[in-house]
């Protein structure tokens, strides 16, 4: 999942918090209870929910875009509809949002990629003292994979197939991965081992950066690796499954 503070509220927020003044950092109250979203060709809708951690009530909009962080619902152009689309969540409440998949034509032979954003907007306090503080939104974005019927095999045979090889760039060497399945991996740590060392590569901040999209290649850089080894090396790496699941797999790197 990322989250991160927003500078902009869309514009049927913008109003609402416009008068809202903050001393303190915002934090994140509002759970999502999935790490991502699988959206099967052949249901109508999928659901998502949602709990609230909040001592006070709290506003909160939803929407998917394609893979632009600076996108607003206004903007995002998918074809996803999201009910409710703007909501209320009470203190200690839960909250299930639908997603319905609206049947523009996406590519049938892989996975397609979108992202639910969730911003939360926190009330103004009433108590003394305390009218003067701004409350920042929060906005959290997990992954969406819309996933055709009839691809050749299961999502969870895909890390086994991933080729591997070391290349090197203008950074030093990396380790390149290619992906030939029709399914997104996604990667937590990559370790990899040459001559008996094991050089680390730590799951960057941004979630687009731990993924290697269906046909895709993706490079790691391991600023640990500074000459390439005369033996053979191997990688050993953590994918994530539909549940979030670190699984751990191994592979041979090529030359």
């Amino acid at each position: 999942m990322n989250a991160s503070f927003i500078s902009y509220l869309p514009a049927k927020l913008m109003a609402m918090v416009f008068m809202l003044f903050a001393t303190s950092v915002a934090q994140a109250s509002v759970v999502i209870h999935n790490t991502r979203i699988i959206y099967p060709q052949d249901d109508k809708e999928v659901t998502l929910r949602l709990e609230s951690k909040n001592q006070a009530p709290v506003l909160v909009q939803t929407w998917i875009d394609s893979g632009d962080e600076h996108s607003t619902p206004e903007l995002a152009g998918i074809p996803f509809v999201v009910t409710p689309p703007i909501f209320r969540m009470e203190p200690g409440k839960q909250q299930v949002v639908r997603l319905a998949y609206t049947g523009e034509t996406l590519p049938a032979s892989q996975e397609s990629l979108f992202w639910f954003n969730l911003l939360e907007v926190p009330s103004q306090s009433q108590e003394p003292g305390q009218s003067n503080q701004l409350q920042l939104a929060f906005r959290s974005r997990i992954k969406l994979f819309y996933r055709p019927s009839n691809l050749p095999y299961d999502v969870n045979a895909a890390p086994a197939k991933l080729q591997w090889r070391r290349v090197s760039t203008e950074h030093g060497l990396a380790l390149e991965v290619h992906n030939p399945s029709p399914y997104h991996v996604t990667f937590d740590q990559i370790t990899v081992l040459a001559a008996g060392q094991r050089h680390v590569r730590e799951p960057a901040a941004s979630g687009a950066e731990n993924m290697v999209i269906p046909g895709g290649r993706t490079r790691f850089e391991l600023p640990g690796l500074k000459m390439l080894p005369s033996t053979a090396a191997s990688v050993e790496f953590q994918a994530l499954d539909d549940f979030g699941v670190k699984v751990p797999h191994s592979a041979e790197v090529s030359p």
